[in-house]
Parts: structure tokens; sequence; C-alpha cells
């Protein structure tokens, strides 16, 4: 019958199991095979594909490698199936560190999908790109993350900061202020989700950077409590340390309050004694331990507690002061009081750890009196799982110990269930210990003795502990205890012996180490309680207790005036039983005696306790434990005074001379007498909430709280949209942006030579300011003069309107006639206040006169035998081919001898090429035939060469890449010498001249992915300036100078044309702000167009940030062209220059 039931039981399990299996992909799991997987995945059905798919992923899940179907998979990258792609996706995260070749090859299609309508097929390209962990992509994955934290779908975004920390583990050094700023950004979104994320990438990517939060504190505070739960708990904690940093702690917090009472007091001039005595009495009796218990714990969160505990002494903790003017006062402090209300609600949060993360603001900031408020949250997240109740007990335990009357009333909250486990039962028990009050030990006590009958005896020792540590803080209840605790040892020991368990053991232990800390306290009111102890000590049987009671007969053996009589009785009976005790009892019995005898009086009784002392160091001799036959040596030869001889007279003259030997003994065994209710306080106390506070030691990563008011006012911005001093903007703009700070894709050559060493120099910039800007300057007649003013934003198809009204474009408004008038440095009318910028559109000069191209050494004359070879690019365009870049080359000879036979031809530098090289050539040139046009186009030789003899070549050279050199050889006088042609990205574009109008409309055609944006700190114009202040006859426009040295920057290095420059107009003389340069080019390659936009910031007589933005549809190509430009501009002219 049995056997029936169980077959049907098991048939109906099995049938069960397959119902529910019915519309799920669980039947993948049953058939591993992977035979009919590579059909499926070339199929033209979308249902295939992802059936396909779907069994890879199974496969991969149950830990098989199925990376031989990458090529396939990543065929399919590009399908327009929403649910192949994103199984695709899924696939390439796993596999892509495995093969990163196959990897980039999927680049181009997560770049397309990136500007893809779905917001969902966009974000699931955004975290494919950043699950790649590639360091050859990253640039790229940093330009996606850019544009996807301006994206206008939340979820996006949400994915933007998600990938900031992937970005970061890649130590991308280079790119960390990029990233920051990019954080900055997204912490100032309006979508509380994205917030919550962009809070986590904050403490992964610049957990210390609280610059970043001041300037958008307030509105991340009223963000708080729409964030995620598991954003809420980060954001917390950021914002409590950014308060702390900007404002410090607050004087009325537990964390200040003890040393400003104890401040106040000393003021009015009242005792240590009286301040003690009143504390006591307002703290219902728990004392000033309170108060330095509290002062431990503001130190730990502050320094650590392992800095703080390991430098602190009694001396160092009496003499230390805080500093009040790093501190703030809740009442009126606006920041404090936004952080405290904004996190009052999540005290009742679902959440646990943001209820604890609340918790732990309001501890650490909230006024001494409102702390209180976090009580009942506290207690009503005990009712959840084990785990949570745990860790809220955790942190409970420190509150109650640095301000145990706020849970005093709430003790019954901290009986034990008997369902909790042990770790649970043992914190509620040293948390009733600490929080216990004379109105609530009855009911406490009544409690614990149920608790110690518990069947875990271990529960039950902890329980007779917390028994001791009740009596030893509440001494009116000492008696009471200690009545309980003998009567608890009289039972016990009547039923434990040698061969009991060890649970009975650990009990009559714990009771009487409980005992000796309450005789303790007042020894001479406990000599009973000793004598009953002494005569149990043959009914006691555990080794400990029998250690125990023989320490108590040493400690006290002057007390009263029963014990000392019955000591020589006590020491004879241990004398007799000494070789039958264990180890510990035998050095207690050792260590006895010798106090014994050092505290005798009376002649009769020390030659007692001589003669018994003297026996048992031979006894002790002849043991079997090294340990104690070490011991008993040591006493001897120490106590060689009161062993060597039992004369009264050789006594006498022994103590005489052996006085320093007498002075050590007493100062080993009975040391520095302190009171008992002055234990060392060292708890290790952590910030609430972190996993250090549990496992009570400093667990990697965590941090204590940043030192109070070290944030400098002017580290922080100037409102709650400003990010590092520039304005935040959503989508983009075409002159205010976001960019990055994209890294070369190759950064060395074939020979391990640097080709591009393009570091970052400063952070981005936007370059639409909130001040205002201006200048004003008199321009001689023989300077380059301001051709043309014209306003920036007026549209040129705009008529003015009869009834005087300006009218208004997309742009800009339209600059008034007063506020021109105050930027020629007239006198407007006073009615006119400027409230917004305005600009006005600027010709300069015959600036191409002045273009200084640079120069290049090509062969130095030490190693050429006196050959010196230099060239420059050329702004000159091949007839030849587009693909060919004009460089002029100039041949010197240096020596005193004729050259002959001067001739430059190329390598063959396909044979030399490595796979890298090859890589890149094939990238850079598979759009473009170019196996028709040659490396270099064959120069006409220089027959002869003279002595000081200089003569020019123009070549037309093809490179590989924009970044590796064209190795060429050189001949000269039948001598073959190798150099290097070391490209300049700059000069393979060619003018692309063009108007305002067309540089727009082609600049909003390539926003987003094509959009690069980088910052650094321009400096050439500070010299010219200085200049021009020296010679008071020719006196430049400072705006002009400006622009000049820009321009003149920008055309001596790159073939470029210049489209427009914009200039500010306002009342502020010296700020430079929305001076804006424009250059358009175009690649020789493939006809793209590259447009350059330089925007300034700053005042002109001081360094400038320069933000560059270049819009180009070549992605690597317009990223290297912005390191190019950048470390350009952030480069100081040469002096010669």
């Amino acid at each position: 019958m049995f056997t029936q039931f169980g077959a049907t039981a098991e048939t109906l399990s099995k049938a069960s199991s397959m119902v529910f299996r019915i519309g799920t992909d669980a039947h993948l799991y049953d058939d591993p095979e992977d035979v009919s997987i590579a059909p499926l995945l070339d199929s033209k059905f979308d249902s295939e594909k992802c059936e396909a798919l779907k069994r890879l992923l199974a496969l991969i899940a149950q830990g098989f490698d199925v990376s031989n179907f990458f090529p396939q998979v990543v065929k399919n990258v590009a399908s327009q199936s929403l649910e192949v792609k994103k199984l695709v996706y899924l696939y390439l995260l796993h596999y892509a560190e495995k093969r990163p070749n196959e990897a980039l090859l999927s680049i181009n299609c997560f770049q397309k999908d990136l500007g893809d309508p779905n917001p969902l097929v966009r974000a699931w390209a955004l975290r494919a790109m950043a699950g790649i962990r590639l360091h050859v992509i990253a640039p790229l994955v940093l330009v996606a993350v850019t544009k996807c934290a301006r994206d206008p779908s939340v979820y996006v975004r949400k994915c933007a900061a998600n990938a900031l920390p992937k970005l970061h583990d890649l130590r991308m050094e280079e790119n960390t202020t990029t990233i920051e700023e990019i954080v900055g950004i997204l912490l100032n979104d309006n979508s509380p989700g994205v917030v919550g994320a962009a809070a986590a990438a904050f403490a992964s990517v610049c957990p210390n950077n609280l610059s970043l939060i001041g300037r958008n504190y307030r509105k991340l505070c009223e963000t708080l409590p729409d964030v995620e739960d598991w954003g809420q708990v980060v954001l917390i904690g950021i914002l409590l340390r950014y308060v702390i940093a900007r404002h410090g702690l607050v004087k009325e917090s537990i964390m200040m309050s003890s040393c400003a009472t104890e401040n106040s007091h000393s003021e009015n001039g009242g005792s240590d004694a009286d301040f003690r005595l009143n504390e006591t009495i307002d703290n219902k009796g728990f004392g000033v331990y309170e108060s330095e218990l509290a002062e431990i714990v503001s130190r730990s969160y502050l320094e650590g507690p392992e800095k703080y505990l390991a430098r602190s002494s009694h001396a160092y903790r009496g003499s230390s002061e805080r500093d009040f003017s790093c501190s703030t006062s809740a009442k009126s402090n606006d920041d404090v009081n936004i952080l405290l209300r904004c996190t009052s609600p999540l005290l009742w949060s679902h959440n646990s750890a943001v209820v604890l993360g609340a918790a732990g603001v309001h501890w650490i900031m909230s006024p001494r009196d409102d702390v209180k408020r976090i009580v009942k949250p506290l207690l009503f997240v005990l009712r959840s799982s084990y785990a949570s109740k745990y860790v809220v007990l955790c942190n409970i335990q420190v509150f109650a110990k640095a301000m145990p009357r706020i849970f005093a009333p709430y003790f019954e909250d901290f009986f034990i269930c008997s369902s909790d486990p042990y770790q649970i039962k043992a914190l509620k028990l040293e948390i009733l210990s600490s929080i216990a009050t004379d109105s609530s030990i009855s009911v406490i006590l009544r409690e614990f003795q149920d608790y110690i009958r518990d069947p875990d005896r271990r529960f039950a020792a902890d329980t007779i502990a917390t028994i001791g540590l009740c009596a030893r803080r509440l001494p009116n209840v000492a008696n009471m205890c200690l009545e309980g605790l003998l009567s608890l040892t009289s039972h016990e020991y009547l039923i434990s012996d040698m061969g009991s368990a060890d649970g009975e053991a650990g009990i009559l232990v714990q009771a009487l180490i409980s005992i000796k800390s309450i005789i303790n306290l007042d020894p001479l009111c406990h000599e009973k309680v000793i004598i009953q102890l002494v005569r149990s000590l043959e009914l006691i049987k555990v080794p400990a207790a029998r250690a125990l009671i023989v320490w108590m007969v040493g400690e006290y053996n002057s007390i009263g005036e029963i014990i000392p009589k019955m000591l020589p009785t006590v020491l004879k009976y241990l004398s007799w039983c000494f070789t039958t005790e264990s180890l510990e009892a035998k050095l207690q019995i050792l260590n006895t005696a010798v106090k014994v005898l050092l505290c005798s009086e009376g002649e009769e009784d020390m030659g007692i306790f001589k003669r018994i002392l003297s026996y048992l160091l031979e006894l002790a001799k002849c043991d079997l434990n090294y340990d104690l036959r070490d011991r008993a040596r040591a006493l001897k030869k120490l106590l060689s005074s009161h062993t060597a001889s039992h004369d009264l007279e050789d006594e006498g003259k022994s103590l005489s001379e052996n006085k320093n030997t007498q002075s050590a003994v007493q100062g080993l065994f009975f040391g520095l007498q302190t009171k008992p209710s002055s234990e060392p306080i060292n708890f290790h106390f952590y910030l609430p909430g972190s996993l250090s506070q549990i496992v009570l030691h400093a667990a990697p990563g965590y941090e204590p709280l940043p030192n109070p008011s070290s944030l400098i006012c002017d580290e922080l911005g100037h409102g709650p949209n400003d990010v590092q001093g520039i304005k935040a903007v959503r989508g983009p703009t075409n002159s205010d942006s976001y960019g990055v700070d994209g890294s070369d894709s190759v950064s060395e050559s074939v020979d391990g030579e640097s080709t591009s060493d393009y570091s970052s120099q400063c952070s981005i910039s936007g370059s639409g300011g909130g001040g205002e800007g201006g200048s004003a300057s008199e321009i001689d007649d023989d300077a380059d003069p301001l051709i043309q003013i014209s306003d920036v934003s007026v549209n040129p198809d705009w008529v003015p309107q009869k009834n005087g009204e300006s009218g208004l474009d997309n742009f800009d408004e339209l600059i008034s006639k007063k506020t021109l008038e105050s930027w020629l440095d007239e006198h407007p009318s006073s009615e006119l206040i400027h409230v917004r910028r305005f600009s006005a559109r600027i010709s300069i000069g015959d600036i191409g006169s002045r273009v200084k191209l640079k120069s290049h050494k090509l062969l130095d004359p030490a190693i050429g035998s006196g050959l010196s070879v230099d060239y420059t690019f050329s702004s000159e365009i091949s007839t030849v081919s587009p693909l060919l870049v004009c460089v002029e080359v100039s041949f010197t000879n240096c020596s005193s001898e004729s050259m002959s036979k001067l001739l430059l031809l190329d390598e063959e530098s396909s044979k030399g090429l490595d796979s890298t090289e090859h890589a890149l050539e094939t990238s850079e040139s598979e759009s473009t035939p170019s196996k028709d046009v040659p490396t270099l186009v064959p120069m006409q030789d220089i027959s002869s060469l003279d002595a000081g003899q200089t003569t020019k070549r123009i070549l037309q050279v093809r490179f590989h890449h924009h970044l590796l050199p064209l190795k060429l050889v050189l001949w000269c006088n039948g001598k073959k010498y190798r150099v290097k042609l070391r490209p300049d990205i700059g000069y393979f574009v060619k003018p692309l001249p063009m108007d305002i109008q067309l540089f727009t409309s082609k600049e909003s055609q390539l926003p987003g992915m094509f959009e690069y944006i980088r910052s650094c700190t321009f400096t050439d114009h500070i010299m010219e300036l200085k200049n021009e202040k020296g010679d008071s006859s020719l006196v430049k426009d400072k705006f002009l100078v400006i622009c000049e040295s820009l321009a003149l920057k920008m055309l001596s290095n790159a073939n470029l044309f210049l489209v427009s420059v914009d200039m500010p107009v306002a009342s502020t003389l010296d700020d430079a702000s929305c001076l804006r340069l424009r250059f358009s080019g175009e690649i020789l390659s493939n006809s793209l167009p590259c447009l350059i936009t330089v925007s300034v910031e700053g005042k002109c007589s001081e360094p400038l940030t320069v933000s560059v933005k270049v819009n180009c549809e070549e992605t690597v190509f317009g990223l290297n062209m912005l390191n190019r430009t950048v470390n350009l501009l952030a480069e100081p002219v040469p002096a010669d220059l």
C-alpha cells in the first residue's frame, strides 16, 4: 500500500512539474545538444534565431563553452528583431573578453543602435558596449556614455550612469575628470531613477569629490524620498558626508553635546565633582560613562577606531578639546535642516537598509533631544528577517551604549524569542544590560530567570554574565543579583563534577566571574560571600571554577577579620590537593601563596606561609608541565629572601638587602590598583549601517566621515544647475555641450616611438556662462582694426520692426544700441540693466600673412654628416590624389663640402608593417580605393648641394594612418639614411569655405556620437597683453589679442578655414566668456566635413578655459583631431615666437 502511494506521489510530482513548464523555456535545459544551433543561427526567420540563441544561453548557464558560435552570433547583431538583438547582446557580453577581435566587429552596430528611435535599443547598445571591457574601445564607450547622459529617455540615462563605474574600472586615468563631470551631469537629472544610479556611480568613481554634491545639494535632498531604495541608501551616505565636510558636526548632537556640556559647565565655574554628580542624576543612573562613550563614538566616526584607539590614552582623552569653529547649529543651518527633514520619511521605509541609513543620519546630525525619533522605526525593523534583525541589533547595540536612555522605555522589545538564533540572543542580552534602569531591572531579572533554564547552556551562561553587568551598572540591585548567583552556584556545583557536560561547567564558571565582578565593587561588604565560596571548594570540581575561587582568596586575603584567620587552613588544604589540581588551578595556588606571604604581618603566620610556599615550590619544581616548573623557578629566585632560611635574624638581614627585589615582587603581584568603575573603553565603533560595524573591523572600502568643515566654499558652484562651474544643458546645442576626453586608439609606432602623446589637460567645460563679460579698449590706427561688427544672434533675413521692438531667433537676443555703447566704453543710459549676455560677430584683419607653419626635423646634421633636413606641412592640395598630403622639405648643407645626389624614396612600408599597422591601415582606407595611389610621389632629385646652400622640394605623401609615421630612405653621396616622416593630423584636411549659416546647419546634422568635446587652459595671450601694456603707442583690444592668438595657433598647425569669430558684448570689460571661433575643414580621404568650435571662458588677463568641440562623422579621426587640438592649445607658445 505504502509502495503504491509512494509511486503515485512520484508520478504526481512529475506531472505537476510538467504542467508548470508549459509555456516556458525550461525545455531548453533538457537537451544540451548543440547540433541544431548552427543552422538556426543562419536561418532567415527571427523565431528560429531566437530559439538558437536561447539554447546557447541555456548552455552557458549550464557551464558549457559555446564561444565557437561567436562569428555566427555577431552577424545577427544588426537584426531588426528586438528579441534577437537582446539575446545577441547577452551572448556578446559573456564572450567579448575571450574573443576581443570578433567583438570589435560589432562596435559599429552598437554605435548605430545608439541612435535608434527605440530607447530600449539605445539602452541595450550602451549596456553591451560598457560590458565589453576592452581598453581599445574605451574612448568610444566614453563618447557613448556622454551622449546617453543627455538622452531624452530616463532609462537610457540611467544605463549611462550604471556604465560609468565599468568605465572607471578600466583604469582610464586620463579620463577620470571627464567621468566625474558626467557624474555631475547625471546628479543634476530631474528623474529620481537617474539620480539613484548617478549616486551609485559617484560612490564608485569619485566618493571624495564632494563639490559635485554641493552644486546640487538641495535638489538631491528633495529628490531623495522618490529615489529607488538602494539608490536612497547610497545617496543618504553621500549627503551626510557632504554636510559634515561643508558645515561640520551639529553642536546640539550627541557627537558634540558631551564636549559642549563640559565646556559650558567649566565656564560656569562648577567643580568637576558637582558636574559628575549632576550628570549622573540627569542621566537616570547611566553616569559619566555615557558621555565618555559618546565622545569615543564621535571620534571613531571621524578618525576610524583603529587610528583613534591606537593613540588615545587617558591623558590624551582628558586633554583633547573639540574645535567648535568647525561645527554648526541645527537651528540655523538650512542644509542640515533639509537633510533631516527629507530623511525623516525614510525612517518608515519598507527597506531595512534605508531605515538604518536614515537612522544613521539622525543619530549623527540630529539634536540630542530629537534622536529618540529613530527608536520606533528601528524597533519595527526587528520584525523582519533574521538577517535584517541581526544587522539592526548590531547598530542598536552601539546606540544603546552611547545613549541608553532613548531605548530604556522599550526594554521589553529586546526580550528573547524562543526562535531567535544564538547571535541575536547574545545581542539582545547585551542591549538589555545597557538600557536596564532601576525601574525596569526587576522585570528584566525575572525574565533572566527563565533564560537561565534554557536548554542552550551557552545562552544561559551569557545570561548570567549579563546579570553581572547589570549588577555593576546598577549598585542598588547588586545584592539581589549576588544572592541569585550564589544560589545558582550552590545548585551548579552539586550537579557539576569533572565528567559533567561543558555547558553546566560553563554556567558555574560564568556565575563565579559575575560574583567576582560584583565583589570587586566593594570587597569589604562581601567578606561573607568570599568565605562561603572558599567553604565550597571541596564540593566544586570544575578546574576553572576552583581557579577563580583561589584567585579571590589571594586577591582579598587581607579583607575583614575572618579571612586572615582562615588563610593557614585554606593554604594547607590547597597544598594537600596541589598535585591533583589542573594546571590553571596550580598556577593560581602558587600566586595566592605568594600574595598571602607578602601581605602577612604576624611572625608566626609568616613562618607558616613561608613553609607552605616552599613546599608548593618544591612540588611545582617536579611537575610534568614546563610552564609550572618555570613559574616555580622564577618565584623561588624572586622570593629567595623568604624561602632560603627560616632564621628570623637572617630573614631580617635578607629583607634589608633585597629591597629592590621586594618592590619588584610587589609590583608584579599587586600592580597598580585602579577603581573598579574606571575600566578602559576600547570598543570599536564604525559608521551606522556599514559592513564594518557588523564585522567589527575596517572592511574593504570603508571610509570614516570627512573632516568637519574641510570643504572649501570656493569649490562649490553657485546654483543647483551648475556643474564644475558650467551650466548643464539637455541635448546637444551649437555652443554649450558636454563631451569626452577620448584617448588615441594607437599611441606608439612599430618601433616603440611615441606617435601620439596626447594627455588630458583639463576637464570638460561648457561655454555658456551665467555672468557678464565684455571688453573695451582703444585701438590705434596702425594696429589691425576690428572690421565688421555684426550681431551674432540676428537672422540675416531679419527686418527691423516699425514699432522698434527687437526680433528674436532661435539662437539669442538682438543686441541693443545701449549694450553696444557699453561695449565700446561709452556711457550708456542708466535705465538699461543687462540680464542676458550678448555677442557680436567680428572679422579679423589679414591674419594669413602672420601664420607661421611649424617645422619638424627629419634628419639631424650630426647624424647626416652635415646634412640637415627639415619639413613643414604645406596647405597646398595635391593634384594627383586626395589621399596625398603635401610636405615641404628643406635640405641644408651644414658642412664645408658639397653634397650630391640627394633623393628621398619610400622604404616599401607594406613590408615593414606589423599586424597593428596593417589593421589601422585597413580600417583607415577600406572605403577608399588606394591601390593605385603611391606612398610617395617621386621627387626631383638634387644633383648637388653646395656648402651652406638650402634647397626645398615639395613631397606628396600618402600616410597609412594619421597617427603612424612613414618610413623613408634618404640618399646622399651614395649613403643611405633611414628617416621617419611623422604625420600631423591637422593637414589631413583641407579648408572648406562656408558661411555661418551653412556651418550651423552642418553642425546640427552631426550631434551626439559625432560630437566630441574637451577643454584645456590657454595662456598664449597673456604675454602679448603684457607687451601691449608696455608699449603705450600701440594698444590693441583685449578680445582682438585673444582672437588672434587662438586663430594663429589653430591656422599655424592645421589646414583649416576660419568661418567666424563671435565676441561677447557686456558691461564687464575683462570677461572673455562666450568668445567663440569656428573653423571648418574637409577630410582629404573621404571628403567628410570636420567642424571645430573653440569657446572661451574666463577673464582676459588670466589663463582662459578653452573648450574645443569637434563635429565629425569619422569617429576615430574626430577624436584624434580633438586630442591634437586640445594639446596644441594647451602648449605654451615658444619664447622666440
